[in-house]
């Protein structure tokens, strides 16, 4: 009988120190989250100006019946464009003057949409006939979302170093 209450007694201090040390690892899991958290939020934000115009400049492209060139320089130029408007929007909206929400931008999200953008443009020139797709064509469509998920992989890793040096993103 003592050595049924022995081992309860050794079993229920087993489990209070893997709880205790569960606990000390889960706080120090959500100092981590929180970083991959905003890292993430601020990697789809980017995603999501650059994705809408690059998307923008396809359709103008395809209307104009652009050559390749043209076709990327403009998607890539307004998927900038629209990046840095939805990071100013924000900032804005906080406040802060058109000059410094566009200084801010600059900073927090210029590297980020660079490495997007470079990543997505090299998946859709390289993706075989996506650059001739018409607007039908599944392999544009296809092509569009393996660039996007390229972008995003391209840019997390540099919304992560920047959350972790304190450029935090007003989202």
């Amino acid at each position: 009988m003592q050595d049924d209450h022995q081992q309860d007694h050794e079993h229920h201090h087993d489990h209070e120190h893997h709880e205790h040390g569960h606990d000390h690892e889960h706080h120090q899991e959500h100092v981590d989250i929180s970083d991959v958290s905003l890292a993430t939020s601020a990697t789809l934000h980017c995603l999501m100006g650059c994705g809408l115009g690059e998307l923008v400049g396809m359709l103008i492209a395809m209307a104009l019946s652009l050559a390749i060139v043209p076709s990327i320089v403009l998607a890539v130029s307004l998927g900038f464009v629209f990046g840095f408007i939805l990071g100013m929007r924000p900032l804005l909206k906080h406040g802060y003057s058109f000059n410094n929400a566009f200084k801010q931008v600059i900073i927090a999200e210029g590297f980020s949409i660079l490495f997007m953008e470079t990543a997505e443009v090299l998946v859709e020139v390289y993706t075989p006939g996506f650059m001739q797709a018409g607007l039908l064509d599944p392999i544009l469509w296809v092509g569009m979302l393996c660039a996007l998920a390229a972008g995003f992989i391209a840019a997390w890793p540099i919304n992560l170093i920047m959350v972790k040096k304190g450029y935090r993103h007003q989202h």
